[in-house]
């Protein structure tokens, strides 16, 4: 019996059944012009990739699931506005791959300190959805910007840490 399990186990690994979760991460080769800033629109729905003043490539966007207005709080559901910095990469994020955002940043814990409230923060640009009740919605994060998985493998090889994100309402 002990040679069995470890049989079928070994055969499990050598199959790749026993790594069925692991999501394979395919990450293009990206060789054209640095991309120096990224502006988000966020009434259009739409995110630029810009070198210089020069658009390279633009995609439609999800946004939190209250994107009206610049984010207060923890849990409100929108979307931070004005100037951030891409500040962390993540490989193993919950949304395929994602870029992190420096909020809150020092005003925007100014401001939650002076209202008493909690800021929030783990902003990211991320793939995605991945649940049930995340799938045919439109702005459906907690206050993310969420593309296609595919289009997340594009922006994770142009956009490089330090990067500023101009949000605009």
């Amino acid at each position: 019996m002990r040679f069995l399990i470890s049989f079928l186990s070994a055969l499990m690994i050598l199959t790749g059944v026993a790594h069925a979760k692991t999501v394979t991460k395919y990450v293009p080769r990206y060789n054209g012009p640095e991309i120096t800033q990224i502006l988000v629109d966020k009434s259009d729905r739409k995110m630029y990739l810009l070198s210089g003043k020069k658009t390279i490539r633009k995609f439609k966007i999800d946004l939190g699931f209250a994107p009206a207005g610049h984010k207060q709080k923890f849990g409100d559901g929108r979307t931070p506005e004005g100037l951030y910095y891409i500040d962390r990469v993540n490989t193993n994020s919950r949304y395929y791959l994602s870029l992190g955002l420096n909020y809150p940043n020092a005003n925007d814990r100014a401001l939650a300190d002076a209202a008493g409230v909690d800021p929030g923060g783990d902003i990211f640009i991320h793939g995605g959805p991945r649940y049930k009740g995340e799938r045919g919605k439109r702005d459906w994060t907690a206050g993310c910007i969420a593309v296609s998985d595919k289009q997340m493998g594009w922006i994770y090889s142009m956009v490089k840490k330090g990067t500023p994100i101009f949000i605009k309402p």
